[in-house]
């Protein structure tokens, strides 16, 4: 039997990095006012920018140790897809459209053919999300980096009138799931963990898969860009969540005071079946660790719910429905997450 792994034991304690996060903005007091000042949103998305009748939005984010997989399989056309989905799937979840990107790249040396191939695919995630990409940077620093990091940062715009905050949420409320192409760009620290306790190659193509593990974790994450807004003006919808880290506790920023049942969750893809199996992982830790299946999640009035699933389109499911209290439970797994 393998020996049961956990993400912290594979160097990733989610709830330390969440204790480092808020000691860090416990110093950041200093607010702008006037034109700029920020519309506080605390532990959503992305961040929100007083801009007269609109509001500007700003978040960043990187692909993380997918990077390593790339590296591995000399494949570097898909990862920016993933650092743009990374950013745009924060963007649209307050309803704020993409309008601009900015990608930093941090290398320990020049290489024109991994920042062309990086290139590739930052071009196809702007025109999967209708968007610009209008600068960067790439820095040198051989003596910082290992190989290279890519990151980016998002700017948004949502008119005042039409920021979804999750407020609105009430008991009754439905969940619509829609769903993931993979494991997307969380969690690849541990499933690395897992495959290299197991001698398993990202060449190698187990039982189960269609493809070798490689491409199976190289898959792009989906950018919900266009999909999310050809919702947003014809059905009401009250709270959406980006299924990344942290997995279903990504539900718990949306309203305090609220809490969510999920009845009948998404089928998890094939690769989280085998990282499962491989590491004798838990429910628990799967759950809360990789997207299982749902990488976005949608809280609309249950009047709604027809109409959404149609507009959605082909994948998207009630997934669940909003209650009284707070925590996300997972009844037919006897989960439940109450701290995000």
């Amino acid at each position: 039997m393998p020996k049961r792994m956990t993400y912290a034991k594979s160097g990733v304690d989610i709830d330390k990095k969440s204790d480092s996060i808020a000691a860090l903005v416990d110093h950041l007091r200093f607010r702008r006012r006037g034109l700029g000042k920020p519309i506080d949103l605390p532990g959503h998305f992305t961040g929100l920018i007083d801009f007269g009748d609109y509001a500007l939005t700003l978040c960043t984010d990187g692909v993380g140790t997918k990077l390593l997989v790339a590296d591995a399989m000399r494949k570097w056309d898909t990862v920016g897809i993933d650092c743009v989905a990374m950013n745009v799937n924060d963007t649209i979840c307050v309803g704020s459209e993409p309008i601009a990107f900015v990608d930093y790249i941090a290398i320990d040396r020049p290489d024109e053919h991994i920042t062309s191939e990086i290139g590739k695919g930052l071009d196809a995630g702007a025109k999967m999300s209708n968007m610009t990409i209008v600068g960067g940077e790439i820095a040198v620093l051989p003596e910082l980096v290992k190989g290279f990091d890519l990151a980016g940062t998002c700017l948004g715009a949502v008119q005042k009138s039409m920021i979804i905050t999750g407020e609105r949420i009430l008991p009754g409320d439905v969940l619509i799931g829609l769903p993931s192409a993979g494991i997307h760009s969380n969690g690849l620290t541990f499933a690395r963990k897992i495959l290299e306790a197991n001698d398993v190659g990202y060449k190698d193509k187990p039982k189960g898969l269609r493809r070798s593990v490689g491409l199976e974790l190289l898959e792009p994450t989906t950018v919900y860009v266009k999909q999310v807004l050809g919702l947003l003006h014809r059905v009401e919808i009250r709270g959406m969540a980006n299924i990344t880290g942290g997995g279903l506790r990504n539900l718990l920023r949306l309203k305090k005071g609220v809490g969510f049942i999920v009845e009948d969750p998404m089928e998890p893809n094939p690769i989280f079946d085998m990282l499962q199996g491989l590491g004798d992982v838990t429910d628990q830790e799967m759950y809360q660790t990789f997207n299982m299946g749902m990488g976005y999640c949608l809280v609309v009035p249950e009047q709604d719910a027809d109409q959404a699933l149609k507009i959605a389109g082909k994948g998207a499911k009630v997934v669940g429905h909003a209650v009284g209290g707070e925590g996300v439970e997972l009844p037919e797994l006897k989960l439940r997450y109450s701290k995000y």
